[in-house]
């Protein structure tokens, strides 16, 4: 019986090809996996679709770097509702089941953490992007699927430009539900900061800056990152945005940005399965492990 099993999907499990990003995934992991054995915990790892792996054979599941879950969301789905019934999830199940879909940002606001100015579609919605955008009077227009990650279809555009659009709207919108936001420009100038949150406490930040004329931070599209020294004005209000998720997560990723009256607000909240770049900061993972023992124990 293992007390932890770290998820990952099957690319990451025996690759034979390593790249720099398939080599950082396998640190991470590995960072988190000995500083949990030294925490006292039985630790092993394998991709969350193994055929062959027993989940009734481990206490809790740690979901770290499946990150193709929201490619095949239906399967996912489905395996999530029978795993949970055989061990227990990290984050818990209410939570990853609240946080996979970014309605949970509408809970955000009623808790008062400030987001930007969004509005969800839901799937099979009949009105063109067009009238919808029409309601508001934005600059620019973020839209995204509710259930996505990497910057999957996420598109910017102004109000004129929706046309071109349309078709990808609507071939999305028939299937999943979709949001829109109002583009926050100062993400190109001053980027995206993620902030990495155990236990409830801050432990370290990432500045995520895109590279010059995109406003997608992700490496994937040519992305940096730097570490990042918050103020306590910062700390104190990512810490509220933690509070605010129902129960208290053992880990989180909070990202933030500024709005278009450069107040701080809430891009994203990350519990199901955020990098957490513990290759950044040098006592990141033994954080997040004693925050795993704590809850565990």
């Amino acid at each position: 019986m293992f007390d932890v099993t770290i998820l990952t999907d099957q690319r990451y499990v025996s690759p034979t090809s390593i790249d720099s990003y398939t080599q950082n995934v396998l640190d991470e992991d590995n960072s988190l996996s000995e500083a949990m054995k030294n925490q006292g915990i039985e630790v092993t790892r394998t991709n969350w679709d193994n055929p062959n792996f027993d989940w009734s054979k481990t206490k809790y599941i740690l979901f770290r770097t499946t990150w193709d879950y929201f490619d095949r969301f239906p399967e996912f789905s489905a395996w999530l509702e029978e795993v949970s019934k055989l061990t227990k999830l990290i984050n818990p199940k209410e939570l990853i089941y609240w946080n996979i879909d970014k309605h949970y940002l509408l809970d955000l606001e009623k808790e008062t953490i400030r987001i930007p100015n969004t509005l969800f579609i839901e799937k099979g919605d009949e009105r063109s992007l067009t009238e919808i955008c029409s309601d508001f009077n934005w600059g620019e227009f973020i839209l995204k699927p509710v259930i996505s990650g990497a910057a999957r279809h996420t598109y910017r555009f102004k109000l004129i430009d929706t046309h071109r659009h349309e078709s990808v709207f609507r071939t999305l919108i028939a299937t999943e539900g979709m949001m829109i936001q109002e583009f926050q420009k100062q993400i190109m100038t001053k980027g995206e900061v993620a902030f990495m949150v155990f236990g409830g406490k801050y432990s370290h930040a990432i500045l995520k800056q895109a590279k010059k004329g995109d406003f997608r931070v992700q490496d994937d599209f040519g992305g940096t990152i730097s570490n990042y020294t918050p103020s306590n004005k910062e700390i104190q209000f990512i810490e509220r945005a933690v509070k605010a998720c129902k129960p208290t997560p053992i880990y989180a990723r909070i990202d933030v940005i500024w709005n278009n009256q450069d107040e701080l607000c809430i891009g994203e909240v990350e519990l199901i399965e955020p990098e957490l770049w513990f290759r950044m900061n040098p006592t990141a993972a033994e954080n997040c492990a004693k925050a795993i023992k704590n809850y565990i124990s």
